[in-house]
């Protein structure tokens, strides 16, 4: 298979996610969102690193992945806040925290 075919691919899923982030209101679905483009930039950077035949690009994404788990902790953990205060997964309600 052409690996330019995992580029569009690539392209195709970060542009779901940055529709997603940018025109959904609900906490989860623009963090499901905000980790589809990470996956996104894992799968181009591999393919880059396939494409050039080295193994940075691999070695990238992995780190990706460590600083996406992080992002998942966290994430959540204000999410969850946010639900428990407001009773809404909101992305408007999120200013309101400062109280």
């Amino acid at each position: 298979m052409n690996q330019i075919y995992w580029i569009y691919l690539a392209v195709l899923l970060f542009s779901i996610g940055a529709a997603t982030v940018l025109v959904r209101r609900n906490a989860i679905v623009v963090f499901m969102g905000v980790e589809l483009m990470l996956n996104a930039a894992n799968l181009a950077f591999v393919t880059f690193a396939r494409i050039n035949g080295n193994i940075e690009g691999q070695v990238i994404a992995l780190f990706v992945m460590l600083v996406a788990a992080a992002e998942v902790v966290v994430g959540l953990a204000i999410i969850f806040t946010i639900f428990r205060t407001r009773r809404s997964a909101s992305v408007d309600d999120a200013n309101l925290l400062k109280y």
